[in-house]
């Protein structure tokens, strides 16, 4: 008589083929347009350091950055600082939030920031709710060896994370041509200086051909109008300080798009 156990496959070879699956996943993942073109691990930390070091409107804390491909996959995590505990260890998260986000909500033709998305979510307004349409990854956000963490070897490397985050940090790419790659995200510091890193690591990265957008300099610069609950252009981000205000207000000026 041939028992169940008999006919059926082993445990241990069910989890071989599951483990399978996962890993032609990632590949597949892995897979993304234009993902060569999207800068490694060691040039994002480089120019992150160089970037933090100088005065963005904060409290000079240490930074945290993520970039993803056109698909969402997280390509780069790095830090500035040399240890994994030197910045917020729950702004790892949300800097691939912010980076998923930015590039999930922009187009070939039209940029939005992370912080163009600060008025319209709040209540009332025409895209409350947009923070919970898109769930972070749990399992993708949390697994691996901490001690990773900011590293080439970063956990969160070739996996979907998801996520949508509402405010300043988060900047779509864009290569030459105007070619949408991807995203980036900044967390670490106050919102404002967040957006403030991120558009001047962007300009770093070479990855600022951004074809348009809804500030009023026609790009995805941060707008901080809002005030008593309502922002004058609809696409407003609130403030932090008088002197992040200035700062963001003259990027434009001061780091220009690339034409």
């Amino acid at each position: 008589m041939t028992t169940t156990s008999s006919r059926s496959p082993s445990v241990l070879a069910l989890a071989a083929l599951f483990l399978a699956g996962c890993e032609n996943t990632a590949a597949a993942l892995r897979a993304a347009p234009n993902r060569s073109a999207l800068p490694d691990h060691a040039t994002v930390t480089a120019a992150l350091r160089e970037v933090v070091a100088e005065t963005n409107g904060g409290f000079g804390l240490q930074m945290w950055a993520t970039i993803v491909d056109r698909d969402g996959v997280v390509h780069v995590v790095a830090r500035s600082g040399a240890d994994r505990g030197d910045q917020w260890p729950g702004s790892r998260v949300i800097s691939a939030q912010k980076a998923n986000t930015a590039n999930a909500f922009s187009l070939p033709g039209l940029s939005l920031s992370t912080a163009n998305l600060f008025a319209a979510v709040q209540p009332g307004n025409s895209l409350f709710g947009l923070q919970e349409s898109n769930p972070v990854d749990t399992t993708a956000a949390y697994a691996g060896d901490a001690a990773m963490f900011g590293t080439a070897h970063d956990p969160l490397v070739g996996h979907r994370i998801g996520g949508v985050n509402v405010f300043g940090g988060g900047l779509a790419l864009y290569g030459k041509g105007q070619v949408l790659l991807g995203g980036i995200g900044l967390s670490g510091d106050s919102s404002v200086a967040d957006h403030v890193i991120a558009w001047k690591l962007r300009k770093r990265l070479g990855l600022d051909f951004v074809p348009g957008g809804v500030s009023p300099t026609k790009d995805d610069n941060m707008v901080i109008d809002f005030e008593n609950g309502k922002s004058a252009s609809g696409w407003g981000h609130a403030a932090t300080t008088p002197e992040a205000t200035k700062i963001v207000n003259a990027l434009p000026t001061t780091h220009p798009i690339a034409r």
